[in-house]
């Protein structure tokens, strides 16, 4: 199926963590009683849990799209490229297209593809979507990235071409997210057509088969929710969903706390953010020491550990290592030391900033059992160097906030980016100024060696605590057989089935 549907979709018209887990359990049990009535008829459509609020076509450049809005604008509003399975990139609205030899220029040819409510989508229509993503009033995640793009220029209905100001060999895995897709007035071009049904879920309908498709079945309806998490793993054990998207590691004990789902938990190999950033430059974390001792005295190792996601590594650099373009971050001084040394070291430098008095923090901790357990860790290991730390709520006064991100790209710049002085309280802007700079670099040398300043600078100042990579988890059928864990966490539905060999 996948190669008949990348011919055709181009061109289709038509906190201890005992009390948690027992309260966890009590609520699916109920959840899965109410379910108990549903038939449990599979051959139907696709039913897909998407863990967020109901699914609704947003604009990507107002507000962030929760995974039911991320899954239903690239399923109703393809971008130039989408992402096949595995995440590499493949056509969408653009049938195909060049990259000039010293990687500045990319020529799209587009495919014939009709607007939902009918009309052809025109280059020009596509480059208006995407300067308005990259726009100065523009909220879309992925707009600091997007600075690298010089021009956006329609040559003819057919053609559009993206200059940039320096070479990004990444730069068609930023055209296939979710964030890029291209809408007209709130309307997708699809390649699936979406109709509400009773109850808030969409019924997804897949273009009609190409004449040259043979016996290659047709790709099934999808039938899209939006819920809570306990009500999509109770809908999963009960055999009225195939599919569990958008799972984080807030609510992952969720999808551990029944027996079917350890046989049906898949993560997605993601990179990204997971730690805490400091929203204040004043205060108790007002020099980059005391901020610094709380990143010495976390148990990383333990931490992951007890986490069990497979493949998950403990971090102690603001980048990942190993990224093409900046394989070497930098890592704090600290990092070999034992980590009863860390702790004593960061001890004395809380009880010189405290005056002896505890140090008493407040961190913004999101909602779900997973970020109460990790918060849980944190706490245990500042008390060991003189912190008290108290979790709030979103919108309360806080020190600091777990941040839960996962990387739109393999870029550190991304990492980097997140952290300016635009985006962060505390921030270099002497760091900004290397990113600058960076953006325009023309040859790769030059760029990683301004990466690399950045990258100290933003170590010095300290604006963010990592802790590890970020944890995307799905609950997935046997009936999808075409499901695929990729870097992106992104899952396409027409692949979500196999084509028959």
């Amino acid at each position: 199926m996948k190669k008949r549907l990348a011919r055709r979709i181009p061109g289709a018209r038509p906190h201890a963590p005992g009390q948690p887990a027992r309260r966890l359990l009590g609520a699916l049990a109920l959840a899965g009683l109410l379910l108990a009535g549903c038939g449990k008829d599979r051959s139907g459509p696709i039913a897909v849990s998407a863990i967020g609020g109901p699914p609704v076509v947003g604009n990507p450049n107002a507000q962030p799209l929760d995974p039911p809005a991320a899954f239903l604008a690239q399923t109703t509003a393809q971008g130039l490229v989408r992402f096949e399975a595995s995440g590499q990139i493949e056509p969408a609205l653009a049938q195909r297209w060049i990259v000039s030899d010293d990687g500045l220029r990319y020529t799209f040819r587009m495919a014939d593809v009709q607007w939902s409510r009918g009309g052809k989508v025109t280059a020009a229509q596509v480059a208006a979507r995407l300067r308005a993503a990259a726009g100065p009033t523009s909220r879309n995640r992925l707009r600091p990235l997007l600075g690298v793009i010089d021009e956006i220029e329609p040559m003819t209905e057919d053609v559009l071409e993206i200059s940039l100001k320096a070479p990004r060999p990444n730069f068609l895995d930023l055209l296939a997210q979710p964030e890029m897709a291209i809408l007209r007035n709130g309307e997708g071009s699809g390649p699936y057509r979406a109709a509400r049904r009773p109850g808030g879920s969409i019924l997804l309908t897949p273009p009609a088969p190409d004449e040259d498709a043979g016996n290659d079945p047709a790709p099934p309806q999808i039938l899209l929710r939006g819920e809570r998490a306990g009500l999509a793993v109770a809908r999963f054990e009960s055999g009225e969903a195939d599919l569990v998207t958008g799972g984080t590691l807030g609510d992952l004990p969720v999808a551990r706390a029944v027996d079917k789902a350890a046989a049906a938990l898949r993560f997605d190999p993601v990179g990204g953010l997971l730690g805490l950033s400091i929203l204040r430059g004043d205060g108790p974390l007002a020099t980059p020491a005391v901020r610094d001792a709380l990143g010495m005295a976390i148990d990383r190792a333990a931490l992951v550990a007890a986490l069990a996601v497979p493949g998950l590594q403990p971090r102690e650099s603001l980048v990942p290592a190993g990224i093409q373009e900046y394989p070497s971050p930098a890592v704090p001084a600290w990092s070999a030391r034992p980590l009863p040394a860390r702790r004593a070291a960061a001890a004395q430098i809380v009880a010189r900033a405290a005056k002896g008095a505890p140090l008493r923090l407040r961190v913004i901790v999101p909602a779900g059992p997973g970020y109460r357990i990790l918060f849980a860790y944190l706490r245990g290991d500042w008390r060991a160097i003189g912190v008290e730390a108290e979790a709030v709520p979103e919108g309360a006064d806080a020190d600091l906030r777990i941040i839960d991100v996962v990387a739109p790209v393999g870029m550190a710049s991304w990492y980097l980016r997140s952290f300016s002085c635009e985006a962060s309280r505390v921030c270099s802007p002497d760091a900004d100024r290397a990113m600058e700079a960076a953006r325009i670099a023309q040859t790769p040398a030059e760029r990683r060696d301004l990466l690399g300043k950045a990258d100290l600078l933003l170590a010095t100042s300290v604006p963010f605590i990592p802790l590890a990579a970020p944890v995307r988890w799905s609950l997935v059928s046997r009936r999808l057989t075409g499901f695929q864990p990729n870097v992106f966490a992104q899952h396409a539905a027409s692949e979500l089935i196999a084509a028959r060999q």
